[in-house]
């Protein structure tokens, strides 16, 4: 079956002209007529006749003009022969095209700037630390085309310098080849919510099950990265398309397919008849980059399977026929083959005399349209107009499977001369085939065909040359040798004719959409693409394309078929779930809505009615022994704001809580449970069910703006923590930890959890930093290197200029401080525990060197401004890569004992011991000038001494206090006791004087 323009007939039919359309209407009209008065003499009026006159001339002409308009404009077509009548338009309805350009979807494709190549324009005199790693979701590791045209994809990306790494949720007869390739890792539906996806810079999904992954992705923290959606199968919108009563009984199922492919940064597809049945669902992110291997792997399979005599004879066909197979442009597969007409009009008269002349039997096969009577009807007509005499013309639809067709003609005509985005699939599939082929010589077809040796072309500006191209090939009774030839020379140039164009629009693809990080090692232009063929040898090794059967591929669309249907249709109330069992996409439509509103209308007015019912009942006083145990009751029936769980009841005593930070619900599988963790997130009322989470929006009001949010990332969850510490944490230890600790599989284990715990709940209580996530630094590079590396080489300018701005130090002072290269390991990822004490001091000292920070920057609003980031994402970022390791600066120069702590196995270890620090700056981080420094600031901001200035960070991440303050609020509360008493004091000579005296209560 050709699945690439199959469509079923019932809904292929709505968009047919009807042959009986004038029958009908004069039916109707006749049906009419008896129901009204007729006027003797005329059966209408006048004036009437005369205006349907008018109209049916006025549609037919604009449909013959709009029939000829795309050809003209391309200028691939000619006008008929001199003297011969144009075929009709249909009666009516015409053939209707589908609301989507495939032109236009093809522009879309490179419309950006290759990101590659603005990053080395940059000119990154730094050193990359890691290469750029991208995830590929396949559904399975079967031996298909879609594993082929995959393989090929990963190892050119593998030759540039990318790191592929591979998720399948099936394992396969191709799990060797792609071992070869790059690592391999099969991950189960349940697991897939575990996997870490902002390790990979860009994520490619390949196949309609990748919408379990793309359902995760659309959650924060994974809403900035790259991802393209691969669609190689038909089968949702062949569902679509076929069976559009299905949506109604499936609530909110194209809603719920749009929000997902929405979500992606491009949707591609191999070719441009896809896009078309999947046109209810474009947001406008749709692709087709064509030349995917699947129509020659297609042929290759069923001619090992068929034998060409066998299926010659099933149709009927003597060995002395020729057949001519006639295709075409498979975008307009619903109407009739009116581009057909300008060659055949022109050709066929002369085709069919040579074939008289040369003894031949010539059979004309049309693959177009549907098997509908009313498309059956039309197609006559129209044949007969090009000039083909009764029985010489046959007509399958394209639900037909044209590998069946391929097998037993002996020519293929390719008479449509639109200008398509990309090389036609059926003469793709021609040529496979061994099929000598005949076609316009349009300029994506003489890209890869010459003529006389892969084909026939003719002049597309002359159609009659159709006639020549024709009389090259027909011999005596038989076709010729050449064309034997240039069927074999075809076949063995389609076998790779667009392999390497198809790899190189994927990699520009790529180019144009990834982010490439500072710390990224910049892979290889795609003009260095190696690849130029398929990896055909591993997978015919295998013998894959004989072994490969029916039932396998009938399976596969079966599971497709159930993901399209099941996960939408398990509950009317759930859309998916089943990658991650605290997320739901779940979309209210319209009706839903109206029902909630009518819902609430009828609960308000029902207990207004119940409030004044109650308002006019006569109650009888209470004592006020029962209002007191009323209120008692009340007391204890009410509800905390948040419940508290087991691990908030459990910390109760321990020395140590580590705070997990994260952001949005994607990052809830990785954190931890239990009385040494508490979550705190970054979204505002997006903690996890039944925990006792903390809210750091709500905590510190900055971070309600996602700008400040994203510019101080997960310091901003600690400003939050330290601001009013006495109300969230009482405990002497403190630590946080990243959820991507958990995701890179370098969290604390047990073990090193509760070496952890005994070593603080022990008598030692010295000024320690125990930390658990060292930095990536390799022998060549110090502190600031790296720093450089991960921040767009400007680390130690900004960093120096920061220091320089907080201090107030003048310009010919160092203002870096001294960080060793000892061999030693340092902390990141902000993961680590310290001294509840300790940590507020830190905390102190960050806010200020923040505010300096920030203040460099001019334009505050603009994330491009920044010169920390490379990219977009890190420019948005701007502040996160350098507060990772401002700890380790702080906690070096403070003299605070630096503690490794294995996260395996929980064996400690000094770093940089303090004995041999020669270079601390010890006076810069005296917290008897920090503090002294705090209250400057605080000052400062008291007195009102920066007003209207944006710039100015530090008054909104935490506390603002200095002993003028609290001098104040003594005077201030001290005057209101006063007045309080004096306000007393005139109440009681008031009450005096007027005689007025209180009633004793319950008289």
């Amino acid at each position: 079956m050709w699945r690439r323009g199959g469509v079923h007939s019932a809904a292929a039919a709505q968009h047919l002209p009807t042959a009986g359309a004038s029958a009908a209407a004069a039916a109707a009209g006749g049906a009419g007529a008896v129901r009204r008065r007729r006027r003797p003499g005329l059966p209408c009026r006048p004036s009437h006749l005369f205006f349907a006159l008018l109209v049916t001339l006025f549609t037919a002409s604009l449909l013959v003009v709009w029939q000829l308009l795309p050809i003209a404009r391309d200028g691939d077509a000619s006008v008929a022969a001199d003297g011969e009548e144009a075929p009709p338009p249909p009666a009516a309805g015409g053939g209707a095209m589908m609301p989507f350009s495939a032109s236009r979807v093809a522009l879309r494709a490179f419309g950006g700037d290759s990101r590659l190549e603005a990053a080395r324009s940059a000119r990154r005199w730094w050193p990359g630390l890691q290469p750029v790693r991208l995830a590929l979701v396949v559904g399975n590791m079967n031996i298909d085309a879609e594993s082929l045209m995959l393989t090929t994809l990963a190892k050119s990306l593998a030759g540039l310098g990318y790191e592929v790494e591979v998720l399948a949720f099936a394992d396969g007869k191709a799990h060797d080849i792609w071992n070869t390739i790059c690592y391999v890792n099969v991950v189960s539906v349940e697991k897939l919510k575990s996997v870490d996806w902002s390790k990979y810079n860009a994520v490619f999904v390949s196949s309609l099950e990748g919408k379990r992954v793309v359902s995760i992705l659309m959650q924060e923290p994974f809403q900035l990265l790259p991802v393209v959606w691969l669609i190689h199968d038909d089968a949702l919108g062949q569902h679509l398309r076929n069976y559009p009563e299905s949506h109604l009984s499936i609530p909110n199922h194209i809603q719920d397919w749009q929000a997902h492919f929405n979500a992606c940064t491009y949707v591609v597809f191999p070719d441009s008849h896809i896009p078309l049945l999947y046109s209810p669902l474009d947001t406008g992110n749709f692709l087709v980059i064509s030349g995917s291997p699947v129509d020659i792997w297609a042929a290759k399979r069923y001619s090992s399977s068929h034998s060409k005599e066998t299926v010659r004879k099933q149709h009927g066909i003597k060995d002395d026929d020729v057949v001519v197979l006639v295709v075409g442009s498979y975008l307009f597969f619903d109407e009739l083959p009116w581009d057909y007409a300008t060659v055949l009009r022109a050709a066929a008269p002369n085709i069919l005399d040579m074939a008289i002349t040369k003894k031949l039997g010539v059979q004309f096969i049309f693959f177009c349209g549907n098997d509908t009577d009313a498309y059956n009807s039309a197609f006559q007509e129209l044949a007969s107009h090009m000039g083909f005499p009764d029985g010489s013309v046959k007509h399958f639809p394209m639900t037909h499977d044209i590998g069946n067709l391929l097998m037993f003609v002996d020519l293929v005509l390719y008479g449509s001369l639109r200008h398509e985005p990309g090389f036609p699939p059926l003469l793709l599939r021609s040529m496979a085939s061994e099929v000598p082929i005949i076609a316009p010589n349009l300029s994506v077809i003489t890209k890869h065909v010459t003529d006389g040796v892969h084909g026939f072309l003719f002049n597309s500006d002359d159609p009659s040359t159709a006639a020549s191209a024709f009389m090259r090939i027909f011999g005596e009774k038989r076709l010729l040798d050449i064309a034997y030839s240039v069927a074999l020379e075809g076949k063995l140039l389609s076998k790779d004719m667009l392999a390497y164009d198809c790899i190189i629009a994927h990699v520009k693809l790529l180019e144009s959409v990834l982010h490439y990080p500072s710390d990224a090692k910049l892979p290889l232009s795609f003009s260095e693409v190696q690849e130029r063929t398929w990896l055909w040898d591993p997978f015919e090794s295998k013998a894959a394309i004989e072994n490969s059967s029916l039932e396998d591929e009938r399976h596969i669309h079966t599971r497709i078929a159930d993901i399209l249907l099941g996960e939408s249709s398990q509950s009317n109330g759930t859309t998916y779930s089943e990658s991650n069992d605290t997320s739901s996409y779940d979309y209210p439509s319209l009706s839903d809505w109206n029902d909630l509103t009518e819902v609430e209308i009828f609960e308000d007015t029902e207990m207004r009615e119940i409030e004044e019912i109650d308002e006019r009942v006569e109650k009888p006083l209470l004592t006020w022994d029962e209002v007191y145990r009323n209120a008692r009751k009340s007391e204890r029936l009410k509800s905390e704001g948040n419940e508290r769980d087991e691990g908030e009841l459990e910390r109760t005593g321990q020395p140590v809580c580590i705070y997990e930070t994260y952001r949005g619900e994607g990052a809830w599988p990785f954190l931890h449970h239990g009385s040494l963790y508490r979550g705190i997130t970054l979204s505002k009322g997006a903690r996890r069910p039944r925990s006792d989470d903390v809210d750091a929006v709500m905590r510190l009001s900055i971070l309600d703006n996602p700008y400040y949010r994203d510019l101080l990332c997960e310091f901003g969850a600690m400003f939050a923590i330290a601001n009013r510490i006495d109300t969230v944490h009482k405990l002497p230890w403190i630590g946080f930890q990243s959820w991507r600790a958990a995701g890179r599989k370098i969290s604390l284990s047990g073990s090193a959890e509760e070496t952890l715990e005994k070593t603080m709940a022990g008598e030692n209580h010295e000024d320690v930093i125990y930390y658990w996530v060292p930095m990536d630094t390799d022998q060549t590079s110090n502190f600031w290197s790296t720093c450089d590396c991960l921040n767009a080489g400007h680390c130690r300018t900004l960093f120096g200029d920061a220091f320089r701005l907080m201090y107030g130090l003048p310009e010919g002072v160092a203002a870096l401080p001294p960080m060793p290269n000892d061999g030693d390991s340092w902390s990141t990822l902000h993961s680590w525990v310290m001294p509840t004490p300790s940590f507020l001091k830190f905390i102190m000292f960050s806010r200020m060197f923040v505010d300096s920070l920030h203040s460099l920057n001019g334009n505050s609003t603009e994330p491009t401004s920044c010169l920390l980031g490379a990219s977009q994402p890190e420019k948005r970022h701007c502040y996160c890569r350098v507060l990772e390791i401002l700890v380790n600066v702080w906690a070096y120069h403070s003299g605070r004992k630096m503690v490794y702590l294995n996260p395996r196995t929980g064996d400690t270890r000094e770093q940089h011991p303090r004995e041999e620090r020669n270079e601390m700056w010890a006076k810069f981080f005296n917290f008897t000038l920090l503090k002294s420094m705090d209250e400057d600031l605080a000052e400062e901001a008291d007195d009102g001494m920066h007003p209207g200035n944006d710039q100015w960070l530090w008054p909104l991440t935490g506390q603002v206090f200095w002993p003028g303050i609290a001098d104040r609020e003594r005077e201030e509360k001290y005057i209101k006791k006063l007045d309080k008493k004096l306000k007393n004091k005139v109440k009681l000579l008031e009450r005096q004087k007027s005689g007025y005296k209180q009633k004793p209560l319950g008289q």
